[in-house]
């Protein structure tokens, strides 16, 4: 790659909306008792944030090629800042308000990077750089955990957010320094009006490999999002794990992920490809999700702990292997507008995944019903992905 800058400051800028949008939940407790209302309602929230990026990216494309990818990113983290300003006034419309707009900056991130990272990385290295890039969500969410909660045991909830929202500006600033050079690339006199959301999604359909990618994507992220909205509880209601336990077995499950993004990148540059390795890490999701079925109160944490790393590893550490392959398959200049198209599909799944996880559990009055579920969707996606690959290996 001719400089790493464009790689390390995308790195934090996903690492800054990621931590944005997790603010609110990792506090949520607090944040219901204040307002008087159930802790569960962050499942709303989380719909919400999520539903505002499905619609924002899918702007992404026609919004970087007029403004640049790192003026993109910089009223991505304003937006999420003025969200997190929003949501630490205790009222409700006002949080509903400021969940839309944290959704609104965090959508358009990805597509503006994989923009800057296409143009800026050699081909044989897209995957591990991608990769890496993707640990920002995982390493955001360390954050938050991290920082956000012992900030609302010393100062108010409100200003913990107010804090995280004056990182994401401090961002913003320090990233205006390199937004000359990297956006060099833009068109200023592109046009975008409304009919611009349509187009990501009419080039995704319109290429077999990128709708494959669309597809895969969009089960490979109810796996992803349902794992981790609801191992804290599934540990500790089914197993009868203790909270800090529990919290504690979802770092290890999100350090998992990302030591996969970094070595899942590195594989598939070397030796697999993107195709054998996303195929790979499905199959890794369905025994994932298949022994976590398994599990009891009676299972060595040695062992409990070991499956979850892996199943991290893979529900967790695949993005990057995704968001590589592509941007490699996409028209020439449109890497932007492929991601947008794709990652709507991406977030669909994310809205829709912990609602049918959660709906399955109750319905057979255990959390280890979605989990079977879980391994169902990722062998649909292992399936999908062994016959697109198909013909090509009998032309050999």
């Amino acid at each position: 790659m001719k400089n790493w800058w464009p790689l390390l400051l995308t790195l934090v800028i996903q690492a800054m909306v990621a931590m944005a949008l997790l603010t609110l939940p990792v506090m949520a407790p607090v944040v219901a008792q204040a307002l008087a209302v159930s802790p569960a309602l962050v499942g709303l929230y989380v719909s919400v944030t999520y539903a505002g990026a499905m619609v924002a990216t899918l702007m992404g494309g026609a919004t970087v090629a007029r403004m640049g990818a790192i003026r993109v990113s910089q009223w991505g983290l304003v937006l999420c800042a003025l969200g997190l300003i929003l949501c630490a006034v205790p009222w409700l419309p006002a949080m509903f308000l400021g969940a839309v707009l944290i959704g609104l900056g965090y959508g358009p991130i990805t597509p503006a990077s994989s923009h800057l990272l296409a143009r800026t990385t050699p081909k044989n290295q897209m995957s591990l750089v991608f990769s890496i890039k993707q640990t920002g969500v995982p390493l955001g969410s360390m954050l938050a955990g991290a920082v956000v909660p012992p900030l609302a045991l010393f100062i108010q909830w409100q200003l913990s957010m107010v804090f995280v929202a004056a990182l994401c500006l401090v961002c913003a600033a320090v990233s205006q320094s390199l937004r000359l050079e990297l956006d060099s690339d833009r068109q200023a006199g592109a046009t975008i009006h409304w009919g611009s959301w349509i187009q990501p999604i009419r080039l995704v359909v319109a290429h077999r490999a990128l709708f494959t990618m669309a597809s895969c994507s969009f089960m490979f992220a109810m796996v992803q999002l349902s794992l981790t909205t609801y191992l804290v509880t599934f540990l500790h209601e089914d197993l009868s794990y203790g909270l800090v336990a529990a919290g504690l077995a979802l770092s290890v499950t999100q350090l998992g992920g990302i030591g996969g993004r970094v070595v899942w990148g590195y594989v598939a540059d070397r030796w697999l490809g993107a195709g054998r390795m996303l195929l790979l890490l499905a199959s890794m999701m369905a025994l994932g999700a298949m022994a976590s079925a398994f599990l009891t109160p009676d299972t060595p944490q040695s062992v409990v702990v070991a499956i979850l790393v892996a199943f991290g590893a893979s529900a967790i550490g695949w993005n990057g292997v995704y968001l590589a392959e592509v941007a490699r398959r996409a028209p020439a200049g449109l890497a932007s507008m492929a991601t947008g198209g794709t990652l709507a599909f991406t977030f669909l799944g994310v809205v829709l995944g912990p609602p049918m996880f959660g709906a399955l559990s109750s319905l057979f009055g255990t959390y280890r019903a979605g989990f079977v579920g879980l391994m169902v969707m990722a062998c649909i996606s292992g399936t999908v992905l062994f016959w697109t690959q198909r013909p090509a290996r009998l032309a050999l």
